[in-house]
């Protein structure tokens, strides 16, 4: 009996020296590189409709390809925080908002062709009078079998892109040095 405590005792130790060595050979971690202040400044929004991937639509979602672009401006009216222009040269900011669907990686199972798409949102952040790409955002949009997940899902995805737009606007650039 006692061979067996003192085994545990060993294994405990060594087990707790094991987390020491460990965590001590972890990367300090990295600060938060800056956000471009044109994206917090910006009272005027354009929303581009880079639309959507063909064979989409009807399937898997319902609706249209204009679907997403009516539903993230929705969003963006509704929280009263930007003015909505309809022209680039009138914005502070444009975002481009396109649904896409790469192919995944190979399903070892399959003969031949590629696999399923991934469907995604990608949200592009553009300063208004360069034309530079400030920010893109992306959020993927979960795979489903019934039509009804699948419109689910994509309501998901894109209420979490939105979710992420405002995250990133919201936090106010740290002061200058």
């Amino acid at each position: 009996m006692k061979r067996i405590g003192f085994r545990l005792t060993i294994f405990v130790a060594s087990a707790l020296l094991f987390a020491c060595v460990i965590e001590s050979q972890s990367p300090a971690p990295t600060p938060a590189a800056p956000v471009p202040p044109a994206i917090f400044a910006a009272k005027k929004i354009f929303l581009a409709n880079a639309g959507a991937d063909s064979g989409l639509f009807p399937h898997p979602f319902s609706g249209n390809p204009d679907r997403a672009y009516n539903q993230f401006y929705a969003a963006l009216k509704a929280s009263d925080r930007w003015q909505l222009v309809s022209s680039p040269s009138d914005a502070d900011l444009v975002l481009e908002l396109r649904l896409t669907a790469p192919y995944g990686p190979k399903d070892p199972d399959k003969q031949k062709g590629t696999s399923d798409p991934l469907p995604m949102f990608r949200l592009v952040l553009y300063e208004a009078k360069s034309h530079y790409l400030l920010w893109a955002l992306t959020e993927a949009i979960d795979p489903a079998n019934l039509q009804k997940t699948h419109d689910r899902n994509f309501d998901d995805a894109l209420n979490a892109l939105v979710i992420d737009f405002k995250a990133l606007t919201s936090n106010a650039p740290p002061p200058a040095n």
